[in-house]
């Protein structure tokens, strides 16, 4: 955020431990240390937020299944319809001729976003669902 005020704070943490998170942040590209910590405290605050129904968040809700089902693309349609107000958009792919990839991508009240994932979790017939949650901070 450009014009965020950033304060300076050190902490205290094992050499292994360090020399360890380093390597992997210079091996994914991250700009320098200060950059790769607060990406990892972005996804812990988001995280949180999800966990505890609380404060704004994004999330992609992936859900896998056979569209053969009649009742279950009535039901998934609905789920949606009913969840609105949080769903941006959805991508639809067919991965063979019986199953298909659904990626509903979604943002707003975690509550709102857990109460949409949860109507998905009582539908019979999706064999996969698996939700990535961030936050805008």
């Amino acid at each position: 955020m450009p014009n965020e005020n950033l304060i300076r704070f050190s902490i205290t943490v094992p050499e292994e431990l360090l020399s360890e998170f380093e390597a992997s942040y210079y091996e994914n590209h991250r700009a320098n240390r200060s950059e790769a910590v607060r990406s990892l405290m972005r996804e812990y605050v988001s995280g949180e937020r999800w966990r505890c129904s609380q404060g704004e968040i994004c999330a992609t809700v992936t859900i896998i299944y056979d569209h053969h089902l009649p009742e279950l693309t009535r039901s998934l349609t609905a789920a949606q319809h009913d969840s609105g107000d949080v769903i941006i958009c959805s991508t639809h792919v067919h991965l063979n001729h019986f199953t298909c990839l659904e990626c509903i991508i979604t943002k707003g009240n975690s509550q709102d976003i857990q109460k949409f994932v949860d109507s998905l979790m009582k539908i019979r017939g999706i064999k996969s669902l698996s939700v990535n949650v961030t936050a805008e901070i």
